[in-house]
């Protein structure tokens, strides 16, 4: 079964049971939404409560539209454009609050001992994490939708809401950047 069809009988169940088929939708999509999330987000933490309200939200507007309305949804673009308006959100109310600085500057960050979870991230996720950071947000965004979340150029246009050239070029853009930037490294 194709993952057109996959999500037109998702959409379908989701129409006629939203309670009965959300679980599934969340199966479904959870991963690659975090995924996503956790290469625009600052942490892990966050990426985890941007998925998590992605969901609730979806839930919610899912609960107010027309049957018909669900069955023509595009979910994964949908989920998208959620989960980066909170991506946006979270980043612009981080903008705004102070900056904390330690209190003891000579106490000694924690031993990996004692960090737990997904706090330990592979030396290659962080550096992968750094050289997108050093992307514009634009090709940031585009690259990581493309490349990560592995959406369709049309759907990138239509979660972004911008022209599906500048979609592309932001992806070209934004790879060959990442080329550059691991080419400097590499000279280094």
């Amino acid at each position: 079964m194709s993952i057109a069809t996959m999500t037109t009988a998702l959409t379908d169940r989701l129409a006629n049971n939203l309670e009965g088929s959300f679980p599934e939708l969340i199966r479904t999509h959870q991963d690659g939404i975090y995924s996503g999330v956790r290469r625009l987000a600052p942490g892990s933490a966050d990426a985890e409560d941007i998925t998590q309200e992605t969901f609730v939200r979806a839930y919610r507007a899912l609960q107010g539209y027309e049957a018909d309305r669900i069955r023509r949804l595009k979910l994964k673009a949908w989920l998208w454009t959620i989960a980066l308006n909170l991506c946006r959100n979270a980043a612009r109310s981080r903008s705004r609050r102070p900056k904390t600085v330690a209190l003891d500057p000579g106490h000694d960050s924690p031993s990996p001992d004692s960090v737990e979870g997904d706090a330990l991230v592979s030396v290659g996720e962080l550096v992968w994490q750094a050289r997108l950071d050093m992307l514009p947000s634009r090709q940031r965004t585009a690259v990581v939708l493309r490349h990560v979340v592995d959406l369709s150029y049309p759907d990138i246009a239509a979660t972004l809401k911008r022209p599906e050239g500048s979609v592309k070029s932001d992806v070209h853009r934004g790879l060959e950047r990442l080329r550059a930037i691991i080419e400097t490294e590499e000279i280094s």
